[in-house]
């Protein structure tokens, strides 16, 4: 990925190859030229080999317009020399794989987000939000050929404009879950420019109950049921568990260390046969060191009671497990590389990320 601190996005280019550092695939939308050298004639336009990405602005109509990343692309034309595209877009544009652009049904496109400066405005159109909020040229980067906003303005727009404080928590999981922001970078912003904003209060009353290492966007909305209403102590993030001998037993997507009661949120991705079977095991595989494992189905983001009365239960079997039962620890043997943290994950070299994050990017996927 190659970035710079800031600059315009990716320029027009004469005829119809590739536009300054795009990424390979994708195709910048040009205006109507009568000439037809620099794009569309008016006719053609008008016609079927066209596609209007937005007001003004046209691709061929063989590019795939359902592409998050030429989304991105369709948007970030529009602007005229400053701001950048924002929000769960930015971060997609940046690296981040669970921002796939639709709304809570999973299946309608999400608008995408451009930041453009009161100086700057822009005219709302469908498929695009507009912001016009302050955006210095620090908030700005230019990154393969697109004008992104920086990933801790970006994640602290999706924050201030969610509607619960378990949305902001996901939003801000889902972007740690790839290195982009970390906790203190995010306090730092906002203390620093979201003094006054719109939805500052979410992302204050959020920040404590951050984590930097989910591995779903689900666990942090798991975490919020489990301490918000289930009145329990907070549990760790993916924490890996040994047995006494230091051998790797499982890495629980949550674990209260002084009950020993761990939980997994298991969606429809894990009513396949293959992944029913790992989970299965794996849920042997804790108890047998003496952990209570609950676990959380879709069904229960909906109607938690269920979710909650296996918690109260899974906490009353784990106060039953005498002492000597316990052969699980959370104390990492010294061959074991701590990931836990951003500040951890970006000191890897790359061969390190393979090794240490790639089992844990397979075990999330």
């Amino acid at each position: 990925m190659s970035t710079t601190e800031y600059g315009a996005g990716a320029p027009p280019a004469r005829g119809a190859g590739p536009r300054e550092g795009l990424r390979l695939g994708l195709v910048w939308p040009v205006p109507v030229d009568r000439s037809g050298c620099e794009g569309p004639t008016p006719d053609a336009a008008r016609g079927p080999n066209w596609r209007r990405s937005s007001r003004g602005l046209y691709v061929p109509a063989g590019v795939d317009g359902s592409l998050v990343s030429q989304r991105v692309v369709e948007a970030a034309a529009l602007l005229r020399g400053w701001g950048g595209v924002t929000g769960w877009a930015g971060l997609s544009w940046l690296g981040a794989v669970w921002c796939a652009g639709l709304d809570g049904d999973g299946v309608t496109p999400s608008p995408v987000p451009l930041a453009v400066d009161r100086n700057h405005p822009m005219t709302e159109q469908p498929g695009f939000h507009v912001s016009n909020a302050h955006v210095p040229p620090s908030h700005q980067l230019r990154v393969d050929g697109v004008r992104v906003t920086t990933a801790v303005r970006s994640v602290s727009f999706e924050m201030r404009r969610s509607m619960s404080v378990v949305a902001a928590l996901k939003w801000f999981a889902m972007a740690a879950y790839n290195d982009l922001v970390s906790i203190s970078e995010l306090a730092a912003f906002t203390e620093r420019w979201l003094v006054a904003k719109t939805g500052v209060d979410k992302v204050r009353t959020a920040i404590p109950l951050l984590t930097e290492n989910a591995w779903s966007p689900m666990e942090p909305e798991m975490f919020y049921l489990w301490v918000a209403r289930g009145r329990k102590p907070a549990p760790l993030f993916n924490t890996p568990v040994f047995d006494r001998s230091g051998r790797h037993i499982a890495t629980p997507g949550l674990l209260d260390p002084m009950s020993g009661v761990c939980g997994e949120y298991q969606g429809d991705v894990h009513l396949t046969r293959s992944q029913r079977s790992r989970d299965v095991r794996r849920e042997g595989a804790v108890r047998r060191v003496g952990l209570e494992q609950v676990t959380m189905l879709a069904a229960d983001r909906f109607a938690p009671d269920p979710f909650l009365q296996r918690l109260d239960d899974a906490y009353a079997r784990a106060g039953r497990i005498p002492a000597e039962e316990r052969l699980w620890t959370i104390e990492q043997p010294s061959w074991w590389v701590d990931t836990s943290t951003v500040e951890r994950r970006r000191a890897l070299t790359a061969t390190q990320r393979d090794v240490a994050l790639g089992w844990q990017r397979r075990a999330a996927a």
